[in-house]
């Protein structure tokens, strides 16, 4: 059985697909997530690299890490390039961090969870996330055919731990309540929906819009 890590680096690898295919032109394209077109998605995501990589790497001084290392970051002159680097950088983060015997601060849900556990909740992030971008870029079909079977399971699984409860009301919840996926959806469809996207949304219908987050 593949560790967590080693999940986690196929779900940065496929992402990696999707996000190097992006450009300053597709910025303003909408997403699944309200209220959020592509620039506002990527700074987002840059921001929570850098903050799931602070936080591991501060873990390991024995200490935390504030929710300002967590704030959306401002995109370089190349969209892909700053995501490629802040993916090294929890990438280079979370290497051996099975060995890493305390538990690690997430200030943005105030809580300490084990090192395995801050993978888990990155790699479902990632890989949600990268079909966030493709369904924004219209290369859906392609990000889903990098995704292997294994990977996606995983994700489903950690999904579907996500308490779908009055927390997801709140506002800035990451998301929305799940949404009924039909009797024989496959995995990734299931995933989609416990974390309630709409695994239908295309650009060309904006108005149909999935959770933040």
């Amino acid at each position: 059985m593949l560790t967590v890590v080693a999940l986690h680096h196929r779900a940065v690898g496929a992402a990696r697909t999707v996000l190097d295919r992006v450009t300053p032109a597709d910025l303003d394209r909408p997403t699944p997530c309200a209220g959020w077109d592509l620039r506002a998605l990527l700074e987002h995501m840059a921001g929570q690299d850098h903050g799931f990589a602070t936080a591991v790497t501060a873990a390991r001084r024995g200490a935390g890490t504030d929710l300002a290392a967590f704030a959306p970051r401002a995109l370089g002159a190349s969209p892909a390039a700053t995501l490629a680097s802040t993916l090294d950088e929890v990438g280079a983060a979370f290497s051996g961090v099975e060995e890493l015997q305390r538990t690690v601060l997430l200030p943005e849900f105030d809580v300490r969870v084990p090192a395995p556990v801050l993978v888990s909740m990155h790699l479902v992030d990632t890989l949600v996330h990268g079909w966030d971008v493709a369904a924004g870029l219209d290369v859906v079909e392609a990000y889903l055919g990098v995704l292997d079977a294994e990977l996606v399971e995983a994700g489903l699984a950690i999904a579907e731990q996500v308490a779908d409860d009055e927390s997801r009301e709140a506002p800035g919840a990451p998301f929305r309540h799940a949404v009924p996926a039909p009797a024989d959806a496959d995995a990734w469809t299931r995933l989609l929906t416990s974390l309630g996207r709409d695994p239908a949304w295309t650009a060309d219908r904006a108005d149909r819009v999935s959770p933040r987050g």
